[in-house]
């Protein structure tokens, strides 16, 4: 099955995210079956690295968006362990700092866009401003609504500069985030992870439902494809992001650059050298 149409968000479509099933258990029941196709994936995926950052033509930005315990990390840690560090970073944007907040919501992401052969993943992302800010009302409604056109045109500015753009929400329902939270109690590995919002933001939960369905039906565009990830299962999740992100990595056609130097004038040098080592 085509993972990349089959969970991608038609720009323009109607999303009512209460129709999606979190957990998708129509598709690939076989947790063993499903993790190992997706360590397959992620040497692809790593060997597709190495053909972007050589050929350095192109970047790729991934942009993880969820509510709270909706795995992002999890999702970085299981997917993007292939990539080589060296072209690939993961940035994660926290309540704007005193210097941020006083610049446009969009200056803190910008500056850390990825540049040509290189991958950058964002936990969380400029998408903050129209939903933490949207729901907590921390900006008026004129100025948030206005959002969803500037965030349009600052990733088509990306794409037409070399920037491929894909996003990812990773949907959870309320009871799977319920079961996340015991386990960060119960697990003293996961205790750090606990935070007063997780309880907090949960009688919000309608409200994000509706800043996430304007989010992904008005900026899911053919340049900047929203994709919503059933995310109940993990090992599911990471298989269809996985999926997604080779089918892009693919449609991309990259190609080795030629070299820069004469190989016949260096194949030379080199039998040169070895005659030397050997004394001959």
């Amino acid at each position: 099955m085509d993972y990349y149409e089959r969970f991608r968000v038609t720009p323009g479509s109607k999303v009512d995210l209460n129709k999606f099933d979190p957990s998708h258990k129509k598709l690939h029941n076989e947790r063993q079956e499903a993790e190992q196709e997706t360590i397959h994936l992620r040497e692809r995926i790593r060997d597709l690295q190495y053909e972007m950052y050589a050929e350095r033509k192109r970047s790729l930005l991934v942009v993880l968006q969820g509510r709270d315990a909706a795995g992002k990390d999890g999702t970085v840690r299981h997917v993007f362990r292939a990539m080589n560090p060296q072209g690939c970073r993961v940035v994660s944007f926290k309540v704007p700092s005193k210097d941020e907040a006083e610049h446009d919501f969009l200056w803190r992401c910008h500056k850390v866009t990825p540049g040509l052969g290189h991958i950058t993943v964002f936990n969380r992302s400029h998408y903050e401003d129209v939903l933490v800010q949207r729901v907590h009302n921390i900006v008026p409604k004129e100025v948030w609504s206005k959002r969803y056109q500037q965030i349009n045109d600052f990733e088509k500015m990306l794409y037409e500069n070399g920037t491929h753009i894909l996003k990812f929400y990773l949907h959870i329902d309320q009871e799977e985030q319920l079961e996340r939270f015991k386990k960060r109690l119960d697990k003293p590995a996961k205790n750090w992870k606990i935070s007063e919002s997780d309880y907090s933001e949960r009688p919000y939960w309608d409200d994000y439902t509706k800043a996430f369905e304007e989010a992904l039906r008005r900026c899911s565009t053919e340049h900047a494809p929203w994709f919503i990830i059933p995310s109940n299962r993990k090992w599911f999740r990471n298989l269809v992001v996985a999926r997604i992100l080779v089918a892009a990595f693919e449609s991309f056609d990259m190609k080795f650059p030629e070299p820069t130097v004469d190989l016949d004038e260096i194949r030379q040098l080199y039998h040169a050298e070895v005659k030397k080592e050997n004394g001959s």
